[in-house]
């Protein structure tokens, strides 16, 4: 076998050992659901955001995204059930270990995501602000203590 085809014939092992992350092969999925309900969350608010760092308050707009990020809100926490910290996931240990202060970052999620839709339902940019920085707040604060980077 010469070189080059020896190079060619693993350059495809190469590849696959170098890149990628553990696919989620567990029965059910539950750390791929989480994952992708989780980018789904942040496809609807990252136009809220885009729209508050860009100073383009659009009230229609801004309730379209906060009432789809409301729908979706929901969707993630069913996903942290105690045995699904293995690859993928960037959950810490302590999502389990301290259960009660995870309890407490979801609950003020959820407040503020409430926060969310009220300000969609009275356009008022300062109030739609406000709202915005508290639900990226409240998901940064999470993030800080419960998922590894």
């Amino acid at each position: 076998m010469t070189p080059k085809l020896a190079a060619l014939l693993c350059a495809p092992l190469l590849l696959a050992a170098c890149g990628g992350e553990a696919p989620d092969n567990r029965p059910g999925q539950p750390v791929a659901h989480r994952r992708a309900a989780f980018k789904n969350l942040l496809k609807d608010f990252e136009p809220i955001g885009v729209m508050m760092r860009e100073d383009r308050y659009d009230a229609t707009q801004f309730k379209l995204h906060a009432d789809a990020v409301l729908a979706e809100r929901d969707v993630p926490w069913q996903y942290f059930k105690p045995d699904t910290l293995y690859p993928p996931s960037k959950a810490k240990p302590d999502v389990w270990s301290d259960a009660a202060g995870f309890e407490a970052a979801r609950k003020k999620f959820m407040d503020a995501t409430d926060q969310l839709a009220a300000a969609a339902k009275a356009p008022d940019e300062k109030k739609a602000r406000a709202a915005f920085e508290a639900v990226q707040g409240a998901c940064q604060d999470c993030h800080k203590v419960y998922k590894q980077r």
